[in-house]
């Protein structure tokens, strides 16, 4: 999947909402009366641009009360697959984790709408803080007493992306073991189920260091450490050396797995074919579309992709075409 570079935001055009449940559009008269609840599930990495996304949404339709979950990118799909709960958009730090999880049975769209890049969190108070660098972390982080984390490879995105990144500095290094190394090194108690629930443990100081994506860091005011573009899954031009990483996470069915393969990250949505108010969720998608939904991420250190674009744009609800590439 090709991954356009995020760039100047585009005038886009203006949203025309509904009331009932369905992917058709309405007249702009009935944009004052769009009303109900609307469920959200989303990846832990969104809950700050999200917050102030919804805070947008909710000033625009007054009459719309916006419920959300924040859970790891798969916990949050599994709710609807597996647990049968009702959503009315879910937004994934990961679109593979809607292909995986969600096709063909309860969606066959999403759209690409942001990106973001690994980096380690630190605080002033992290052990080594003064020495670590892009060429010296790895060194630095499986010294005795130095505790580093990150979230659930089964759950949430950030966790398998962390694996991924650990197996090509592997590679870039050229440092043999180095993969089994820093696993080994991460004991299980420094797992946590999202990427979120690790920011807690580095302000505690339970951890040193964290893998977590960029925008997170930024949001919480934490220090960080970039980590060079053949490795911290950001740069569609590493797209093939990122490619050589690939892990096994849980599958769909109990006792099975599926192949996590190293590629740029790419967060995307899509509207459940379940979900009880389409017409809501719809609404909400095209404000994240729209220019100042892309500016909100943009605010909180998540570069919107402009245009975004689709898995299959015949699929795609009508009233969303014109808001993709």
């Amino acid at each position: 999947m090709r991954i356009p570079k995020p760039s100047t935001l585009l005038l886009l055009a203006a949203v025309i909402l509904t009331r009932m449940p369905s992917c058709e559009s309405t007249p702009a008269s009935d944009q004052a009366t769009l009303e109900g609840t609307l469920t959200i599930f989303h990846a832990g990495s969104l809950a700050v641009p999200f917050e102030h996304m919804i805070a947008a949404f909710h000033r625009a339709y007054p009459q719309v009360e916006v419920q959300r979950e924040i859970a790891g990118s798969r916990t949050a799909i599994r709710k609807v697959t597996e647990l049968g709960k009702l959503a009315d958009v879910i937004a994934s730090a990961d679109y593979r984790a809607i292909e995986q999880l969600m096709f063909p049975e309860f969606a066959d769209w999403y759209i690409c709408f942001a990106t973001n890049q690994m980096v380690i969190a630190y605080t002033d108070h992290s052990l080594y803080q003064d020495q670590i660098d892009r060429s010296n972390w790895y060194e630095i982080l499986t010294r005795d007493g130095v505790e580093y984390g990150h979230s659930d490879p089964d759950a949430d995105p950030c966790g398998y992306r962390t694996l991924l990144v650990w197996q090509l500095a592997e590679r870039h290094y050229q440092v043999p073991g180095l993969y089994h190394k820093l696993v080994a090194g991460c004991p299980s108690r420094n797992m946590r189920p999202k990427e979120t629930d690790l920011i807690a443990l580095l302000q505690a100081g339970a951890l040193d260091y964290a893998f977590v994506y960029r925008s997170l860091a930024q949001q919480h005011g934490l220090r960080f450490l970039e980590l060079p573009p053949q490795i911290d899954l950001s740069d569609p031009g590493y797209r093939e050396f990122y490619a050589a990483a690939r892990i096994e996470i849980s599958g769909i069915e109990p006792g099975t797995a599926q192949t996590q393969v190293g590629e740029p990250i790419v967060y995307a949505l899509t509207i459940p074919k379940n979900a009880p108010r389409a017409d809501l969720g719809l609404a909400f998608v095209e404000f994240v579309l729209s220019p100042e939904g892309q500016a909100v991420m943009g605010r909180h250190g998540q570069s919107p992709i402009v245009p975004a674009y689709a898995n299959d744009r015949q699929k795609v609800p009508p009233r969303l075409k014109s808001l993709i590439e």
